[in-house]
């Protein structure tokens, strides 16, 4: 896997958020989750040199050639006011909005990462990516993930009108949040964590300064046995946590 390099300025940090799931679980709940969210990005804007939103931003988002899923006006003015001031922002599509195309791209400034990366910033390698189908076990998942991302069935799936298509999709999401929320707070051993796994066996064949993840909805600041850093950023539902790198804080994990 290539590693792109970047400088960081000395007063400037990086930011990592995820699993907002906005849209979710009603339109009141979500909109006092984007209301916080921008809040956020107002005490953060002046010195973010670079935003990573490590996926499922949108608890369901899908493109039609016309169409996009109406709402979340002040979440995307801002980030692109953000994007427009000079602030690099990096998009990971999430298990729940993994049909984005390139309307976030356009219209945002997002930079989309639809496959892991490794960026190096100060010479701190960070292994970035939402983490959805990696680790070990979840086949049932793995091939669900493999049927979503087939070009025919979304093709197919662009075909539904869009009041039917997106209102019947968003209903199944929050639904799979549901289902899976609970589960998802629960803390279990560093050593059962599918992620925490997966970033222990790569470890051995890539050097990686911090693994971060989202996904989980749990945040967790662990250490790998080879000694660097396993984040995962939890979610924006339960507990708003998030990251910043420094060079002079290097790595932290606010919850």
């Amino acid at each position: 896997m290539m590693v792109s390099y970047f400088n960081l300025d000395s007063n400037k940090q990086i930011y990592f958020a995820s699993d907002l799931h906005l849209g979710a679980p009603n339109h009141n709940e979500s909109r006092e989750r984007e209301l916080l969210f921008c809040n956020w990005l107002d005490d953060i804007r002046n010195n973010a040199q670079a935003l990573y939103i490590v996926g499922d931003l949108f608890d369901f988002w899908f493109e039609y050639k016309h169409v996009v899923p109406k709402g979340f006006v002040r979440i995307l003015g801002k980030l692109a006011d953000m994007s427009d001031s000079g602030v690099s922002l990096y998009f990971f599509p999430g298990n729940h909005d993994l049909w984005v195309r390139d309307y976030l791209i356009n219209e945002i400034g997002f930079k989309m990462c639809k496959e892991p990366v490794i960026h190096s910033w100060n010479k701190h390698r960070f292994y970035i990516c939402h983490g959805d189908g990696l680790g070990p076990g979840d086949i049932g998942y793995k091939i669900i993930k493999k049927v979503f991302l087939f070009k025919p069935f979304q093709w197919a799936f662009r075909l539904i009108h869009p009041d039917i298509g997106i209102g019947f999709a968003s209903w199944l999401s929050r639904g799979s949040r549901a289902r899976t929320g609970e589960k998802d707070l629960i803390k279990v051993a560093k050593e059962r964590e599918l992620l925490y796994q997966y970033a222990c066996a790569e470890s051995e064949n890539i050097v990686i300064d911090t693994w971060i993840f989202g996904h989980r909805h749990l945040p967790m600041a662990e250490t790998l046995p080879n000694g660097k850093q396993f984040i995962n950023l939890g979610d924006w539902i339960v507990h708003k946590s998030w990251a910043s790198f420094s060079a002079k804080e290097g790595v932290v994990l606010n919850k």
